[in-house]
């Protein structure tokens, strides 16, 4: 095994805004437990997503969050880089010379509805037909439109805390109209402090999550064995397994930033994987969906791929190739 040098500074990438920042902490603060006398140095980036406030499909997709970071760690400006998985695109191949050497154990996968501040609503059956709803995902917005068909959902961009503020009237709303209600990531109110804003935390059933949500992965170069074996110090392998079954389905499927894909695999009990895929249209009138379970123990790639299968073989494939991208 190699050993990280005691003298070598440890260069963490991240996004610059105050989840990233403290997710990336986070990361230091266990890799510190691990190696107390490690230098640490975080290398914060604004990256071209985080400034852009239009669609992010028009800018090259969300993976734009990731691009800049994962260059960095390419041309050796950084050792290791933190990402939101559901943020990494699943379509095609981690960037050359990169991997996931380790996965944090995984937060909460649901989503949650926030009001404004000082309202006295607490579900998404309290609000009147024609309500706004803000959110940033269209996998949130085509499930949000099938339990509710007579919301309007509109786009909500930003860091976590502009979007608040934005929800209680404290900052200029996108499209000029301040949103009823807002849907964020538990997750992410959770790392920021703010549980106490959400009010209905949706089930699984109710608004299944993003592939990879809740779960940090800790990326470096191949070919960097002393931080690697760092890294690994720190892996969570049922995440590690469970993210893996979930972007084997996602690469499949080879959908784009505004196809709505949802895909959550759990452990069951007896230690066999469980994974729930789903496609739908942009408003929620057609979905397919998969529940298959790993019986014969092949593994999470095998059972990404076969609710891969099942899922075109349901008519996945029409839907993501008639949404505009």
């Amino acid at each position: 095994m190699s050993t990280f040098p005691n003298g070598r500074t440890l260069r963490i990438g991240t996004r610059s805004s105050p989840m990233a920042l403290a997710q990336a902490n986070t990361v230091a603060d266990l890799l510190r437990k691990e190696r107390p006398e490690l230098r640490v140095e975080l290398m914060p980036v604004t990256t071209q997503a985080d400034l852009w406030q239009g669609d992010l499909q028009q800018l090259g997709g969300k993976g734009l969050f990731v691009k800049q970071i994962d260059a960095m760690l390419q041309r050796g400006e950084a050792d290791v880089a933190v990402h939101c998985v559901k943020d990494v695109p699943g379509d095609t191949p981690l960037p050359e010379g990169l991997v996931f050497a380790a996965f944090l154990p995984r937060d909460d996968v649901r989503d949650v509805l926030l009001f404004p501040e000082g309202s006295e609503r607490r579900t998404l059956g309290d609000l009147p037909p024609g309500a706004i709803v803000a959110t940033s995902s269209v996998r949130r917005a085509a499930q949000l439109k099938r339990l509710r068909p007579d919301l309007t959902i509109t786009r909500a961009r930003g860091a976590v805390g502009t979007r608040i503020e934005k929800l209680d009237g404290r900052r200029e709303p996108d499209g000029g109209t301040a949103p009823d209600a807002m849907v964020l990531a538990t997750s992410g109110l959770e790392r920021l402090g703010l549980t106490h804003r959400g009010r209905q935390v949706f089930t699984v059933d109710e608004v299944l999550p993003a592939v990879g949500s809740g779960a940090l992965g800790l990326e470096c170069r191949h070919d960097d064995g002393p931080v690697a074996d760092l890294l690994a110090r720190l892996n969570h392998e049922p995440t590690m397994t469970e993210v893996s079954a979930e972007r084997e389905m996602l690469h499949g499927l080879r959908g784009h930033c505004n196809s709505p894909i949802a895909g959550h695999c759990t452990t069951d009990p007896d230690g066999r994987l469980s994974l729930r895929g789903m496609v739908f249209s942009p408003d929620g009138s057609a979905v397919v969906r998969a529940h298959l379970r790993d019986e014969s123990g092949d593994g999470p790639a095998d059972l990404g791929a076969r609710v891969c299968a099942e899922l075109l073989r349901q008519g996945a494939r029409d839907i993501i190739e008639d949404i505009p991208h």
